[in-house]
């Protein structure tokens, strides 16, 4: 899949906004089995995506070092909503960290580097999950991308 060019136009003031932020959640899984909702294909479209009723235009999934996962889709004749990562360290059942650019349609609207922490505590999981991003010309911002992101990670907890 060829990713999508970055906006061109400049008929507004470019702004860059950077932001962290931190989501921790407990799941009644062992790590071993968090960490495959992460790395296993069937395992991670039980719980990645956007909300019921979006159709799915695009897919790539490469859990490695150096792979890459590709999503893209959207409500039915609506904006496309893309994420483009790339995965740069992997510990099984410990750690995943990826950089990745979301998109709306070719507009991109951020850039990110995301680091997963999974940690035993007795029979469950502590995730911590850190976003580093730099939000791009006011297409997106830090508190809405939290906001889904914890969405995300409520969905996973169900899908465990």
């Amino acid at each position: 899949m060829s990713k999508p060019a970055a906006s061109a136009s400049t008929s507004f003031q470019r702004i860059a906004r950077h932001a962290t932020f931190t989501i921790e959640r407990v799941y009644d899984a062992s790590p071993s089995r968090v960490f495959a909702a992460f790395a296993d294909d069937g395992a991670k479209l039980k719980w990645f995506g956007g909300p019921d009723g979006w159709v799915k235009t695009a897919r790539e999934f490469d859990f490695r070092v150096g792979g890459r996962e590709y999503h893209s889709g959207g409500p039915a004749g609506g904006q496309q909503h893309v994420f483009d990562a790339h995965y740069y360290d992997i510990i099984p059942n410990e750690r995943i960290v990826y950089a990745y650019e979301m998109y709306l349609d070719t507009t991109r609207i951020s850039v990110s580097l995301t680091t997963v922490e999974l940690k035993p505590e007795g029979t469950k999981t502590r995730l911590t999950f850190t976003e580093q991003g730099v939000f791009l010309d006011d297409f997106d911002g830090a508190k809405g991308r939290e906001e889904g992101s914890a969405w995300l990670l409520d969905k996973l907890g169900q899908s465990l």
